[in-house]
């Protein structure tokens, strides 16, 4: 016998067939949806306008991403601890203690939890909300033990364990307990006592030896820093000595030179003391002896030092200093250098040697590590009042989520407005109103992606003044004209809390937004094509003429040709204006040979023509947007943020008509003094009708006249547009011959 399965019922969103989930059985059973019919199946854990924390707490590996596994992990434990699993559907912040499952082991732990939530909190309420379970600290303000093996100075009423845990957080560092408090936990504790062990087995060992280690009784340390302070340079010293030693004819060159000394003569001679300070130590000789009383005077100083801390009592009297009696003082500091590298516990060493010994012979290493282990055993308890935090903000939280995960009921229910949590906001431009905008995190993969969607997308930079924050958002055009929309354009971002963005355009992707645009787009590209290439001509022969006048004026004779051009040739210009007439006669052949089968038609048949030649040029821009208009996706937009969007989430004509808001006003009572007149616009419409008659009532009584024999309608119509299409072309090559033949001028 089958298994019998879920009984799952589907709606169709977004032109795809979902699951629809509207019972608390249908969370309860997610673990039997199969995975293929998901919309999602995974999404980022930050970035969404979502609650961080909840999608946190669903988010069991912490790898910041929710999967199918984990919303149905949280779905079965949701609907275990519950009684009435349709109350998820509500999204209250605030659930009753009696809908709580205490039939469960899960839900009688989390009964109790809530309840000592409560009192720890001082409340008394037969319900918990997110906003008490969320504040940890007040939870656990009053408590002295709280189950997360940190304690406080306020976890014991031993005054002694205080200040040793006072003593702790101020020398090896703390950790924060629940309660907000500093502490210590059992590696610190640890760390504290294995640090005083070993700085006091430090000192034992320099008391072992005391003279050895410190030939220089309490001043070892100042004294090892004064020999320090010119060992480099005395080893200079004695080395310019052997080389001397070596070969007498170098003891110049090794000397400090009188060039030196002359080039800082007229100056101040103590602001060049750093100068002098690179001259020999003394002037050197091929006997390694240092002169005590001939040194360089910037050395002077440090020398004063070394000799009250060392020279004196090694060396009393003594005038010169050998190289022999130099390394005997540093072969004095070896056993104090060795010990000093040998140093241990130095986090501790601001209490001194007698506090450190002090500590030790107390030693309540012991008693700390008792208490932070009756602190460890309300560990179950503690996770108990986590688990009461998890549970109050998935029953607020999880149905909104699985409305964004399991299908997207929630983006497809808009009504207009953002409403899914991958959306940011709203953006104003062009007197639209974008209502689907979504943030950016990451360009590049927009830039491979967002062409997929098929929709037009502008790209902006958010700039937030007041709290100098900034974003990137998308937003979805599907509305209104595109002409005026290119990078740099400025505009307005409101996020979904009411923050005013000033926005910038960084990227348009072109895609259509509606048939009837389509339609007229081929009509609007000639127009602009045509725009341009007069403006362009225009230009042109603008600048020839510019140039020609600058060269006659350089020249100084006016009138003459410049770059010696012939002068004005009436012949070549009366030839212009002769294949211009060409070109218009080649036009009205073009005309005649039109009208001659549009006129053997009767009025309703030359309709149809009209309507059939609009099809033919208009077609195909509407074909190519119907099908991308059909195809629009918000899949590839949602890809690039990190999702995986696992089935397609189309955006229809229909549905795409709620994604931007289009201004509209009523109607003006009111005049505008400053409106433009009508009747320019009205008479030249007239006047276009006008000649267009006259030009069709002319060439169809004169089809003899022009070498057209008429022919009956049939054969008229289908010889019409070759003629028609030969008479043009022959047109525009006269046109375009007579144009390149004119001169600047």
């Amino acid at each position: 016998m089958a298994k019998k399965t879920y009984d799952w019922k589907y709606v169709s969103l977004g032109g795809v067939p979902r699951v629809q989930i509207g019972s608390g059985e249908d969370i309860a059973h997610l673990g039997e949806l199969d995975q293929k019919k998901w919309t999602v199946l995974s999404c980022p854990v930050k970035g969404l306008e979502f609650d961080e924390k909840t999608l946190s707490m669903i988010d069991t590996d912490g790898d910041g991403r929710v999967r199918v596994a984990e919303i149905v992990a949280a779905a079965e434990w949701l609907t275990s601890v519950l009684k009435d699993k349709d109350a998820i559907l509500k999204g209250e912040d605030t659930l009753p203690l009696a809908q709580i499952n205490t039939d469960c082991e899960a839900g009688k732990k989390l009964f109790d939890s809530a309840k000592q939530i409560l009192a720890n909190l001082g409340l008394e309420k037969d319900s918990i909300s997110v906003a008490d379970t969320s504040d940890s600290v007040a939870i656990f303000a009053k408590t002295k033990l709280n189950g997360d093996g940190i304690v406080t100075p306020a976890s014991t009423d031993d005054e002694d364990l205080k200040k040793t845990i006072e003593t702790i957080v101020t020398t090896v560092g703390s950790a924060t307990d629940r309660s907000g408090e500093e502490g210590v936990n059992e590696e610190i504790v640890n760390k504290f006592y294995e640090a005083l062990a070993d700085y006091a087995a430090w000192l034992d060992a320099a008391e072992a030896d005391l003279e050895a280690v410190q030939p220089y009784g309490a001043d070892t340390s100042a004294a090892l820093d004064a020999v320090n302070a010119v060992r480099d340079k005395v080893a200079d010293y004695f080395m310019r000595c052997k080389l001397i030693n070596f070969d007498e004819a170098v003891s110049e060159a090794l000397d400090v030179s009188v060039e030196k000394v002359s080039a800082i003569s007229g100056t101040d001679l103590v602001a060049n003391e750093a100068e002098i300070a690179t001259y020999p130590l003394a002037r050197p000789d091929k006997e390694p002896v240092l002169p005590l009383k001939a040194l360089n005077p910037a050395w002077q100083a440090a020398f004063t030092t070394l000799k009250g801390l060392v020279l004196d009592k090694d060396f009393p009297g003594k005038d010169e200093l050998s190289e022999s009696d130099w390394l005997a003082i540093l072969d004095k500091f070896k056993p104090y250098t060795a010990w000093m590298d040998a140093k241990k516990g130095s986090e501790v060493e601001p209490l001194g040697a007698d506090g450190i010994r002090a500590l030790l012979k107390e030693d309540r290493k012991a008693a700390l590590l008792e208490l932070i282990a009756a602190d460890k055993a309300l560990e179950e308890e503690a996770a108990g009042i986590d688990a009461v935090d998890k549970l109050t903000h998935l029953n607020r939280d999880f149905y909104r989520l699985l409305r964004n995960y399991v299908n997207f009921s929630e983006y497809y229910g808009r009504n207009g407005e953002p409403a899914a949590i991958f959306e940011a906001g709203k953006l104003y431009i062009d007197e639209r109103c974008c209502n689907f905008c979504v943030r950016v995190e990451d360009m590049g993969k927009h830039g491979d992606m967002a062409g997929l969607s098929n929709m037009f997308l502008i790209y902006c930079t958010c700039t937030q003044k007041a709290t100098g924050k900034t974003m990137n958002v998308v937003a979805a055009m599907t509305a209104g004209d595109t002409d005026d929309l290119r990078p740099g354009k400025n505009a307005l971002f409101y996020d979904l809390h009411g923050g005013d963005w000033d926005a910038v355009v960084t990227k348009v992707v072109d895609n259509p937004i509606s048939i009837r645009k389509a339609f007229w787009s081929p009509y609007r590209k000639l127009a602009n094509f045509i725009s341009s290439k007069i403006d362009k001509n225009a230009s042109e022969k603008d600048s020839a003429a510019v140039a020609n006048l600058q060269t006659k004026a350089d020249t100084g004779v006016p009138g003459a040709p410049a770059g010696g051009k012939q002068p004005f040739d009436i012949a070549k210009f009366a030839g212009i204006f002769a294949a211009i007439g060409m070109a218009v006669g080649a036009l009205g052949v073009a005309l005649a040979a039109l009208f001659k089968g549009i006129f053997a038609l009767k009025w309703w048949q030359l309709l149809l023509v009209i309507v059939a030649i609009l099809l033919i040029i208009s077609a195909p821009a509407c074909f190519i947007a119907w099908r991308k208009l059909r195809r629009r996706n918000l899949g590839p937009l949602l890809n690039a943020n990190g999702w995986a969007v696992n089935s397609k989430s189309l955006v229809n004509i229909l549905f795409g008509k709620t994604l931007t808001s289009v201004a509209k006003y009523p109607a003006v009572k009111g005049r505008d003094p400053y409106r433009a007149p009508v009747w320019p616009k009205v008479l030249g419409w007239l006047v276009a009708l006008l000649l267009i008659a006259f030009g069709c009532l002319y060439f169809t009584n004169n089809l003899k006249w022009m070498g057209i024999e008429r022919k009956p309608k049939v054969e008229a119509v289908e010889e019409a547009p070759e003629a028609a299409e030969e008479a043009v072309v022959e047109a525009a090559e006269a046109v375009e011959a007579a144009v390149e033949e004119a001169p600047a001028e």
